[in-house]
């Protein structure tokens, strides 16, 4: 009778059951660990948002009774007296992009154990997102400057402002909180956290983070710098 009652608890339903049986058992539910599953849900939900900010402000564009300012005019800045366009855009990409590259590397040396190489990588991929940070804010302030607000804009359609501040702000606080996030898994990782559990898994979810924020960055420069 015992034997047949623990063949009973050894069974494992399957399906939606299944499921429900393993989160009650505090067991795995997925084919990926928790950790991995839960940024891949948030970065859905933010797929969402970016979705909705990129649409609106298609809308917005296609619709509008007054001409929208040019973007190869308005983020053009004079270098040795030559008036270049897009060129802070362009420089900002090529770091975003530039910053998949390491962390990615990150990634790879991080699941070979070498720990002062990941940590190298992921301080580097965090210094070219501060960069990233502090050229947006350069930004920000030319455009001030110039009479931009979120409610008007000197240059064309009033909703410019709002479209720019809204959508370039919401990705530069992802790239802040990046910043933060990655710089506090580059320390765990020289201090030798990650050796002790002897697990880096969490190099590889700060790494879906980031390359998220890099692959969001290509849309809105896409739509927004080059349309």
């Amino acid at each position: 009778m015992a034997e047949h009652a623990l063949s009973n608890e050894n069974i494992v339903a399957e399906g939606f059951s299944g499921i429900a049986q393993d989160w009650s058992d505090e067991k795995q539910a997925f084919q990926v660990p928790w950790g991995k599953a839960m940024m891949w849900i948030f970065l859905l939900s933010d797929t969402f948002i970016f979705s909705c900010f990129l649409t609106g402000y298609m809308h917005v564009r296609m619709n509008t009774t007054i001409a929208w300012p040019n973007p190869s005019e308005v983020f053009a800045l004079t270098v040795f007296g030559a008036h270049i366009p897009l060129i802070l855009i362009a420089i900002m990409t090529f770091i975003l992009i530039s910053s998949s590259g390491t962390m990615a590397m990150a990634v790879n040396f991080g699941y070979r154990k070498n720990r002062k190489v990941t940590a190298a990588l992921i301080a580097a991929t965090a210094l070219f997102g501060l960069s990233f940070v502090g050229m947006q804010a350069f930004e920000w302030t030319k455009l001030i400057e110039e009479g931009v607000r979120p409610w008007g804009n000197p240059m064309g359609a009033a909703q410019f402002g709002s479209a720019f501040f809204m959508i370039t702000g919401f990705h530069g606080m992802h790239v802040s909180i990046g910043v933060i996030y990655l710089s506090i898994v580059a320390f765990k990782v020289y201090r030798g956290d990650y050796d002790k559990k002897d697990n880096y898994e969490a190099v590889e979810i700060a790494g879906l983070y980031w390359h998220f924020v890099d692959l969001v960055w290509v849309f809105i420069f896409a739509f927004f710098y080059l349309w």
